[in-house]
C-alpha cells in the first residue's frame, strides 16, 4: 500500500497523520475494548492457628462484560504461585472467559519479566500502568474496592 493510498484513507476517516494525533490512554482502551482485561491483586485478612495471615488473590477482569475470574489465592506470591496464575489465565475455557489480547497490570513486583515472558507465549500482551496512576486500571480498582467494601467488611 502507498503513502497516497494511507493518506487518502486516513483524510476519508477524518484523522490526522500519526505524529500530529495525540493518542491517550483512554483512546487505546475505548481502540481495544473487547480484547482488554486487567488485572491486580486484593489482600484478605484471615485468622489461622499461625495467628494473622494476609492471603493475596490475583484476578483478572474483562472490561467490556466485567466477568471476573479469580486466579488463585495464596499467603506467599512467589515465582510459583504466578506460573499457576498464568497456567489459570491461559489454560481458561473460552466461553467461560475469552482470553484477552492485552492485559493490564500494574507495576507490582509479582507481575514480573518472567511472567510476561510466559503470558506473551500464551499469546497475552501485559501493558503496565503508567507509575502512581491507579485509574490507568480504574476496572480492576474498583473490583477491588467493591469486594473489600461490600463482601470483606466485618
Amino acid at each position: 500500500m502507498g503513502r497516497s493510498t494511507i493518506r487518502r484513507i486516513l483524510k476519508a476517516a477524518g484523522l490526522p497523520p500519526v505524529p500530529e494525533r495525540r493518542t491517550t490512554w483512554q483512546m487505546l482502551v475505548k481502540a481495544h475494548w473487547g480484547c482488554i482485561a486487567g488485572a491486580d491483586f486484593f489482600t484478605t485478612e484471615v485468622w489461622t492457628w499461625r495467628g494473622l495471615v494476609t492471603f493475596y488473590t490475583g484476578f483478572v477482569i474483562d472490561l467490556a462484560s466485567r466477568r471476573v475470574q479469580i486466579l488463585g489465592s495464596t499467603p506467599h506470591p512467589k515465582a510459583l504461585f504466578m506460573e499457576q496464575v498464568v497456567r489459570t489465565r491461559a489454560m481458561a475455557e473460552p466461553a467461560v472467559a475469552p482470553a484477552p489480547h492485552v492485559l493490564i497490570c500494574d507495576r507490582d513486583r509479582k507481575w514480573s519479566g518472567d511472567v510476561g515472558r510466559r503470558l506473551l507465549e500464551a499469546g497475552i500482551r501485559v501493558v503496565l500502568t503508567p507509575e502512581r496512576a491507579p485509574n490507568a486500571n480504574a476496572y480492576a480498582e474498583r473490583f477491588v474496592r467493591s469486594i473489600k467494601e461490600e463482601c470483606l467488611a466485618c
